[in-house]
């Protein structure tokens, strides 16, 4: 992401007239859309393109006088470049979102990017763990190290709770509701949602905090963070990912792992095992940009019976 940032945009001085556009635009996505900086960043970059490619072309236009044919030589320019398919579609992706703002302010009075092809994507399939390879992993810790009985309960969380990485660093005490059988959790843009957790991963984090965390010295703003480091502060999801790393290749495991392998094993089996999809997307948090349909939630009594019938460690 580092090829073209929004200051470089703007101090073209003959393209200030996407300056406030941008600018807009921006607010747009961090306010009304809640996104993470890393999502807001991505869509401003795909906008940067092309505005990039105006100026090669020597083309003094504001967006509402780009058309069509504009925007087929930006794909063309982008392919020659060497982009892959997947990255252009994202970059399409990008600036429907960004005409989308512009519709709404009443900038534009049409979306030229509408009938613009997106280009034919095959289906890249995410990585996933049978259950069978995530016991093979599990089975790799050496539970003589308190640590590793850590590793253990966070394990468990990241697969019965299909966790993002950064939401397993900082799940808090506070937030474990185990009476009613749900964690609350803070996913992208500061969003809460309710996940249900089963006996298993209660059993382990449950064990780790009466019989591991008590031992640890925590360091002082850091009493409600559940998994600690034995210097007492939260993990870094880079510890995490060199913990998940390492269990793979112990457990002669060939697959390209990282900690959202875990998340897309724990959809995968409950898909499979026949849940309700719009049940395992209030589980995982899934909201995209790009749709505008709001998904249906679901009565929590529904979503936790969901997870109990079609989780395997329920």
């Amino acid at each position: 992401m580092n090829d073209f940032s929004l200051s470089t945009i703007i101090n073209h001085h003959h393209l200030s007239i996407w300056n406030s556009y941008i600018l807009g635009f921006k607010a747009y996505l961090q306010l009304e859309k809640s996104l993470s900086k890393n999502s807001v960043e991505a869509y401003l970059h795909d906008v940067a393109k092309i505005t990039q490619f105006l100026e090669m072309q020597d083309l003094q236009l504001g967006p509402e006088k780009l058309e069509l044919h504009h925007f087929q030589a930006f794909l063309k320019w982008i392919t020659e470049l060497g982009m892959t398919a997947r990255t252009q579609a994202r970059v399409i992706s990008g600036l429907r979102a960004f005409y989308h703002y512009l519709l709404l302010e009443n900038i534009v009075r049409q979306d030229p990017t509408e009938l613009l092809d997106s280009p034919k994507l095959g289906l890249k399939l995410p990585v996933t763990l049978n259950v069978l390879e995530i016991d093979q992993m599990i089975g790799k810790l050496d539970l003589s190290k308190p640590e590793e009985k850590r590793n253990k309960a966070m394990l468990e969380t990241l697969y019965g709770c299909g966790l993002r990485v950064s939401e397993l660093v900082n799940l808090k005490i506070s937030n474990l509701f185990f009476r009613d059988g749900f964690v609350k959790v803070t996913g992208k843009g500061d969003k809460e949602r309710l996940v249900p957790i089963g006996s298993v991963v209660q059993h382990e984090i449950l064990f780790y905090l009466s019989d591991l965390r008590p031992h640890i010295p925590v360091k002082k703003g850091q009493e409600d963070i559940l998994f600690l480091n034995r210097r007492g502060a939260g993990l870094s999801r880079v510890m995490v990912f060199n913990i998940i790393k390492r269990l793979a290749r112990d457990a002669g495991i060939k697959k390209n792992i990282s900690p959202h392998t875990f998340r897309h094993s724990f959809a995968t089996h409950l898909v499979e095992g026949g849940a309700d999809l719009r049940a395992v997307q209030e589980m995982l948090g899934h909201e995209s940009i790009t749709t505008t349909e709001i998904y249906t939630h679901l009565d929590r009594d529904y979503l936790r019976s969901t997870i109990i019938q079609y989780h395997p460690r329920s």
